[in-house]
């Protein structure tokens, strides 16, 4: 009776168990697709349309439009927006960021990892402690220093900005996948007549992939998204704007409609979501099982 009861009840758990489990799914589902939707819904609405029914779930055929994309793409000597520009700025600044950040971060991660040397286990803490001081504390500062280097209106200088804060948590988040690689691999590969720049480029950089990709869509998220940098080096030159500084400057504007603003959001945040799903792959799969044949 004892047994059947603790059964019953172990059922019991695991149906509760399961009905909130998808419970709560579902209405993580809603609070992040549901602003997504609406946005969405939004920019392939005329403002007419909007005007009569702004709390509409729902788009009829005959109101459904994308000339609000139209308008947002188009340059701005054809009387448009001119973000597919401020597209290709960005992502010329991103994936620019994402390279030079993995250059850097790559060799720095692997010496904290692996070599031995005074201090480096507070290295880490050291890196991040570049994180405590706030970006307003340092914007003013790299403006004057890269203005008097001739970088403060250039995409180069930007990337660069860029590239200085992403390094150091990419180094730390490179450094606690590095630590799970067995050393003997890298054994083995010496036994083999590997040098240790061959180790790291033939066996630990192909091992790392998945990291690498997490790392670099975390560094390409920071740049896309980045504001107040872009901002402050870009403002005076709108042919150099970024994506998120063209969407600030279009919803400053009165005369802009809300439709358009949604369709610049959207244009916004569909390369990141992309990504993301091109990148899931390899971003899930452990790349480092059954590596180690010991």
């Amino acid at each position: 009776m004892t047994r059947k009861a603790a059964l019953t009840r172990a059922h019991v758990e695991e149906r509760i168990f399961g009905v909130l489990r998808w419970c709560v799914i579902a209405f993580l589902a809603v609070i992040t697709l549901l602003p997504f939707y609406y946005m969405l819904l939004l920019s392939v609405k005329p403002i007419d349309a909007l005007l009569l029914d702004p709390g509409s779930l729902l788009i009829s055929a005959k109101d459904f439009t994308l000339s609000t994309y139209r308008d947002v793409l188009r340059s701005t000597d054809a009387g448009g927006q001119g973000f597919l520009r401020f597209l290709l700025n960005s992502a010329l600044v991103s994936l620019g960021t994402v390279v030079l950040t993995l250059l850097a971060a790559v060799p720095g991660a692997y010496a904290v990892s692996r070599l031995k040397f005074f201090g480096h286990r507070q290295v880490s803490a050291l890196f991040l402690a570049v994180y405590l001081f706030p970006a307003t504390l340092l914007a003013v500062p790299l403006f004057v220093v890269f203005a008097k280097m001739g970088l403060s209106s250039s995409l180069v200088g930007l990337a660069i900005v860029y590239v200085a804060q992403t390094v150091p948590v990419s180094i730390y988040m490179l450094k606690n996948y590095l630590v799970t690689i067995p050393a003997s691999i890298e054994e083995a590969a010496a036994l083999d007549g590997c040098t240790r720049l061959q180790t790291v480029r033939k066996v630990i950089l192909p091992l790392t992939l998945p990291s690498l990709m997490a790392t670099g869509l975390y560094v390409f998220m920071i740049a896309w998204n980045e504001f107040l940098f872009a901002l402050l080096f870009l403002a005076a030159v709108p042919g150099k704007w970024t994506v998120s500084l063209g969407l600030a400057q279009l919803s400053n504007g009165i005369e802009v409609p809300k439709t358009v603003l949604m369709a610049g959001s959207v244009v916004l945040t569909i390369p990141v979501v992309l990504l993301f799903f091109a990148a899931e792959r390899l971003l899930t799969e452990g790349l480092t099982s059954g590596a180690d044949k010991s």
